[in-house]
């Protein structure tokens, strides 16, 4: 057996052998608004339910391991004591991973992540529309556990309001825990869904994301993708070039004959395909490509 000092262990060795051992974590989907109003919005997998009455929440936005900073997340609820904590299952998994990305000040995660902003009824930051469950809280206190790197900060959050999507209930009116279909995390990249198992989702943390704001109409607009496939298409760097595409659809005879058939529905489809196998790059090479 393997046994290890914590202090004598890096920060990032130490976190990744928390993370992949604590599990799996549920995911609070915080929404916050800045001392401006501009809406900012974040994933984090150190949370859960404490008290049910007072219904209390914590969640931890940690400092950063690698640099030390803190995230928008912790100096908004610091500035503003309001929250809403969003729940997270499978169909916006991709979409929450992506909004995760650390772009800069003023950037909307909403509109990067392609999610619906929805105005709260008691505090100010939005509730994400797509989520089966939303917790409008007040915070009570933010307790500091250290300074450095990996630090966490426990946002202690008061439930005054809920939203659940009557598509998640029951005939009883109880959550039905098949419906909600809820995710959690695990260590590394991977996620665990309810009664399914584990799945993989690319971490957005190297790179910014185009962003679903970014992915042309024709493409948002297609009844054959779902949130899940936007946020895939949104966790690219960069769009292939002209050139990679002409290569691509020389090389790969089916694409070439769905182009010549003029399907938009079935080069959607064949796109889907390579989506569902995580090839995303060769999925925008195949929607980008024209006869």
């Amino acid at each position: 057996m393997l046994s290890v000092d914590p202090k004598e262990l890096n920060p990032m060795k130490l976190q990744a052998y928390l993370q992949g051992a604590v599990g799996p974590r549920p995911i609070a989907f915080a929404s916050t608004m800045d001392e401006n109003g501009n809406p900012n919005l974040s994933p984090f997998s150190f949370f859960n339910v404490f008290s049910s009455n007072p219904p209390i929440l914590i969640f931890s936005p940690a400092r950063r391991v690698r640099n030390n900073t803190v995230k928008h997340t912790l100096i908004n609820a610091e500035l503003t004591k309001e929250v809403v904590i969003n729940i997270v299952n499978y169909p916006i998994v991709q979409q929450a991973s992506l909004s995760s990305t650390e772009y800069g000040d003023g950037v909307n995660e909403f509109l990067k992540s392609g999610l619906t902003m929805v105005p709260s009824d008691v505090v100010k930051p939005y509730r994400v529309g797509e989520s089966p469950v939303q917790f409008e809280c007040k915070v009570n206190d933010i307790v500091k556990l250290g300074t450095e790197g990996g630090a966490g900060n426990l946002i202690i959050c008061e439930v005054v309001k809920i939203h659940i999507d009557d598509a998640i209930l029951d005939e009883n009116g109880a959550i039905d825990q098949h419906k909600i279909d809820l995710v959690s995390r695990m260590g590394g990249n991977w996620y665990s869904r309810a009664n399914m198992g584990l799945f993989e989702v690319e971490k957005p943390l190297t790179t910014l994301g185009i962003g679903v704001d970014a992915i042309p109409d024709f493409i948002k607009e297609s009844p054959v993708f779902d949130g899940n496939d936007l946020g895939k298409l949104g966790n690219v760097e960069a769009l292939p070039t002209d050139e990679d595409i002409a290569i691509f659809v020389k090389e790969d005879f089916g694409v070439k004959a769905v182009i010549s058939a003029d399907d938009e529905t079935k080069k959607h489809q064949m796109a889907k395909e390579y989506l569902d196998n995580n090839e995303v790059l060769t999925a925008w090479k195949v929607l980008l490509s024209k006869k």
